[in-house]
């Protein structure tokens, strides 16, 4: 960390956030560290506020490989990515210089749709229909064709991820030193005739998921990436697989993955 000097700090520019950015850069300032206005200039990469802004701020810089991010929370409790409370600015920064931090690699969804460049996520991708329709996805594993999937939609998620929107369906919480992606289903249709796996399940993190949308009008799918909205019209096929990207983030010694979760869920 000593190497690390140079930080760009990501936050909203409502006048509470922007005092709060002013608070952080005077702060360290103080400790030798120098805030950069560039994110391309910067070693780390810092957000302020909660678990969304931290998700933002990894997305807004391009998933960079060469920086570190670190989450600081100023809404009064530790999220899933924000180790640092906004009231405790003096003893975070001690803690950096006197290494009682780690450096976690969280891994990434790599989503390919269509033709189109990848896109990236670190805590899920979901597909779902926008019309009140049944959505009907032919489902791949590798070369496999594993099912035909009709219901609400689907969500990819990273281990990471697998706290957030995939446990809201009960999909399984799992350790982030597993490099996987877990599969769950939206309201799907089981009955004599239609017949899905019914719960979520857990791929390698060497295999590909491959959804092909069935052309009977419903190929303008919503599809989310972590907290943003991805909008392309007549989606034929949707890729995923765990990037060979990660996510490094900055962690205390003291507050596992499991901490974590115990702290928010129990």
């Amino acid at each position: 960390m000593s190497e690390r000097k140079h930080i760009f700090i990501y936050s909203k520019h409502d006048e509470a956030s922007l005092a709060n950015k002013k608070t952080l850069s005077d702060t360290i300032h103080k400790f030798g560290f120098s805030v950069v206005e560039d994110e391309n200039d910067a070693n780390i990469i810092v957000s302020l506020g909660g678990d969304g802004a931290f998700l933002q701020a990894v997305r807004k810089t391009g998933f960079r490989q060469d920086c570190l991010y670190a989450g600081i929370s100023t809404t009064g409790t530790l999220g899933m990515y924000c180790d640092f409370h906004f009231n405790d600015l003096e003893n975070m920064i001690r803690d950096v210089q006197n290494a009682e931090i780690e450096v976690r690699r969280y891994p990434i969804l790599q989503v390919f749709v269509d033709e189109n460049p990848a896109f990236y996520c670190l805590n899920e991708f979901s597909i779902r229909s926008n019309i009140t329709k049944t959505f009907v996805l032919d489902v791949h594993i590798d070369d496999l064709h594993f099912e035909t999937f009709r219901g609400d939609g689907m969500i990819i998620a990273t281990p990471t991820g697998s706290t957030a929107y995939n446990k809201s369906v009960n999909g399984a919480v799992v350790d982030p030193l597993l490099p996987c992606i877990q599969v769950s289903e939206l309201a799907s249709v089981n009955s004599n005739k239609f017949r899905t796996l019914g719960s979520s399940f857990i791929l390698s993190g060497q295999r590909s998921l491959t959804l092909k949308l069935q052309q009977n009008g419903n190929v303008f799918p919503t599809m989310g990436m972590d907290n943003e909205s991805l909008s392309i019209q007549h989606v034929d096929a949707v890729k995923i697989q765990l990037s060979d990207l990660v996510v490094k983030t900055v962690k205390l010694k003291n507050n596992s993955f499991w901490e974590k979760v115990k702290r928010t869920y129990l």
